[in-house]
């Protein structure tokens, strides 16, 4: 259309948007070479780290339904040989490809990154989505909310914690004003404290329902099996 601010002439950013399209384009050429000269035998982790790149780059070109092939078949495979961190991020591109059950993934992703000692920023990041999808006058996204920033603190230390648990803050303070229209700190603990969002013995089985709620019977696991590889604290 000619008044599409992408293609219009004259737009400053329709040079830059077709750059990054060729760069991506380039990358995974790169990538599918890269697969394709893999060994037969090469160890799953090298593998899935080829195909999560090529994943992202997809959904990069806006090939949704492709990246959503690319990794799907990963995530099995990935859990039964204990690699929690590939396979939530696994679940992670295939819930940003909007596929049919990208929800779906959106729960795997979720239970396999609390359940799991992976790294925080990527449990964080399964979180804020669930935030994302919840709405608005819903218990949900505090509860995701409030999670998130206690596996922030549990998780990372120094700088990093620092960090993260100042971006988990501003969800939580999020979450309240547009669940209460709270805005200063007093209201926003009051709020912490009356919904028990600070009680971690009652916040976890309720996260639990929140992720079966989202997955409904289409566990593509056995989540009793996969509980029993919990490392020991």
């Amino acid at each position: 259309m000619e008044n599409d601010p992408e293609t219009r002439p004259g737009n400053p950013f329709t040079g830059v948007l077709a750059t990054d399209q060729a760069a991506l384009r380039q990358r995974l050429e790169e990538l599918q070479a890269q697969l394709a000269a893999l060994p037969e035998g090469a160890p799953l982790p090298e593998r899935a780290h080829v195909l999560l790149d090529t994943g992202e780059v997809l959904l990069g070109l806006e090939r949704h339904r492709e990246a959503w092939d690319t990794v799907r078949p990963l995530v099995e495979p990935l859990v039964e040989a204990s690699v929690w961190q590939e396979a939530v991020e696994a679940c992670d591109i295939l819930y940003r490809s909007e596929q049919e059950d990208s929800i779906v993934a959106l729960g795997h992703g979720v239970w396999l990154g609390v359940t799991f000692p992976i790294q925080a920023h990527t449990t964080v990041g399964m979180l804020n989505h669930v935030v994302d999808e919840t709405p608005e006058d819903s218990d949900g996204a505090a509860v995701a909310a409030m999670v998130a920033h206690y596996i922030a603190g549990l998780r990372t230390e120094g700088r990093e914690r620092d960090n993260l648990t100042f971006l988990t803050n501003q969800v939580i303070a999020k979450v309240a004003r547009r669940h209460r229209g709270i805005e200063d700190q007093e209201t926003l603990e009051t709020w912490i404290e009356m919904y028990e969002l600070n009680n971690i013995e009652r916040l976890f089985p309720r996260l639990a329902l929140i992720v079966n709620a989202i997955v409904g019977e289409k566990w593509w696991f056995d989540r009793d099996a996969v509980r029993t590889r919990i490392p020991e604290e």
